[in-house]
């Protein structure tokens, strides 16, 4: 996570059970007075990471009247004109900060990473149709569990017999270079093991899970189809998911939707329809303008 706090811990009690840590922290937050001594938890829990105090600094004094508009971010119409200026601001900083090329779409939507574990093949794939899922640990075992009713999920190379203690050599995965998309989890948080490269899969789209190093380190996102992420770890809120997905994937949806058999429903439903969410801009549905706004203080920070 980039590094955007700066603390000086002055007391501390560890509860190993939640992974948190109570400190006396002090802060020079711009808002606060130099001498001001703020008492803030180190939160090293595998949950939601703690947001930089600045953006909790600055979404308080936001709370009544949010750029001058009467109203709190809170209370704001996720189709209005304050928020699209809002999520379209969000939308660059995120682009800046990534190097995200144009022929990308950059959507923030409802929910968390989960719900695409299924989405995803529900987009990208009939139900007759292979994809390859690269498994080395409980998140990517998640996926391609919640996937197997839509496509015909295939394990291409999982690390389940070594206890998910290191990732398969890449000579030893099994592509199949007919497979819709390759899936895998940069980094597996509960089993603590992380890609260093980003694998190369030939010809066919590579799909992330990035929920716990989006923003890590710079990364190269022409590399990938589609890079999902929840927001919590390094960027926002909980309860937002980032995706960034590659527009000639985009294009393919429609395909895949039309030629599913009769047994499955002809084509996902509509809030999970990709093109449709991004013709809209995210709009199908309401979105939490207080999520757009916390990325926007992070991000914002972070550029």
């Amino acid at each position: 996570m980039p590094c955007l706090q700066r603390c000086c811990i002055a007391t501390y009690c560890c509860r190993e059970s939640t992974g948190i840590v109570n400190a006396g922290l002090h802060d020079r937050a711009e808002s606060f007075d130099e001498e001001t001594l703020v008492t803030r938890a180190c939160n090293f829990s595998a949950g939601p990471a703690a947001l930089p105090e600045e953006v909790l600094v600055q979404a308080q004094s936001e709370l009544l009247d949010w750029g001058d508009t009467g109203a709190s971010v809170m209370e704001l119409s996720h189709r209005g004109r304050d928020f699209m200026a809002l999520a379209a601001e969000s939308e660059q900083d995120l682009r800046d900060l990534m190097g995200i090329p144009d022929h990308y779409r950059v959507l923030f939507l409802q929910g968390g990473a989960t719900q695409h574990f299924a989405q995803i093949p529900m987009n990208f794939a009939a139900s007759d149709q292979g994809a390859d899922y690269i498994v080395t640990g409980a998140w990517g075992e998640k996926a391609v569990r919640e996937a197997m009713p839509y496509v015909q999920a295939r394990i291409a190379a999982t690390s389940v017999d070594k206890h998910f203690t290191r990732i398969p050599p890449r000579d030893a995965w099994s592509l199949d270079p007919r497979a819709r998309y390759v899936h895998y989890t940069p980094n597996e948080t509960i089993h603590g093991v992380e890609f260093q490269q980003v694998p190369e899969v030939g010809d066919v789209p590579l799909i992330a899970d990035m929920s716990s190093d989006i923003l890590s380190r710079p990364l190269d996102v022409s590399k990938f189809g589609m890079i999902y992420a929840g927001a919590q770890k390094n960027i926002g809120a909980s309860g937002l998911v980032v995706l960034i997905v590659r527009d000639d994937l985009l294009r393919k949806v429609k395909g895949a939707a039309r030629s599913r058999p009769s047994v499955v429903p002809v084509a996902p439903p509509s809030p999970m329809l990709m093109p449709l969410r991004c013709s809209w801009n995210g709009r199908h549905g309401a979105r939490s303008s207080a999520w757009a706004r916390s990325v926007r203080c992070t991000t914002e920070r972070a550029l």
